[in-house]
């Protein structure tokens, strides 16, 4: 006789490629991702890597550079992460990163002060790769730390740990070049 799959976990293969799919910034599962632009870029990569052949070289390109971008996301969290954890907010950290399509920002009068924090963090610290463009998740995780008063110590740590070097120059080079 036909009896109905009662096994709870029938189903679990295709949930985890849902949420994989639905899921944009960086694993499974991570309930933060935002609809921002960089989220798109990301969405579009993974809808046309499905259409492609597994066999295929466009389909193992498309699938390294998914991995690659999805790597480069969870460095910057975690780099942000360390920041925010040396500041003193060991237990806050990952509510602070916490960026859904649920989260505002919670004055219009930070949104300003955010953006030049940002970009000061771009461009005076190396907290992000060279390659990378603004994420609108950033804006609302400094809005937070405007709030709490913390943005510009985080600015500060931020330079300290993930100094901007001159291209070519490594860490111990200005070192170095200190000790003289």
């Amino acid at each position: 006789p036909l009896r109905s799959n009662n096994n709870p976990y029938a189903s679990f293969g295709a949930t985890l490629a849902r949420d994989e799919e639905q899921n944009l910034w960086s694993t499974p599962h991570d309930v933060t991702h935002t609809e921002a632009d960089d989220d798109r870029v990301l969405y579009n990569m993974i809808v046309v890597r499905n259409q492609l052949d597994t066999d295929s070289e466009e389909w193992q390109k498309l699938n390294y550079d998914i991995y690659t971008l999805r790597q480069t996301r969870k460095e910057v969290r975690s780099r942000w992460k360390h920041i925010l954890e040396d500041l003193g907010f060991q237990k806050e950290a990952d509510s602070l990163l916490s960026v859904t399509k649920l989260s505002i920002i919670s004055d219009s009068q930070n949104m300003g002060k955010a953006r030049e924090i940002l970009l000061k963090l771009s461009e005076e610290t190396n907290i992000f790769p060279t390659s990378w463009e603004l994420s609108e998740r950033y804006l609302f995780v400094l809005d937070r730390l405007i709030a709490l008063d913390a943005a510009d110590e985080f600015f500060r740590m931020a330079s300290v740990v993930y100094p901007k070097r001159p291209s070519g120059e490594r860490a111990d080079d200005s070192q170095k070049a200190t000790q003289r």
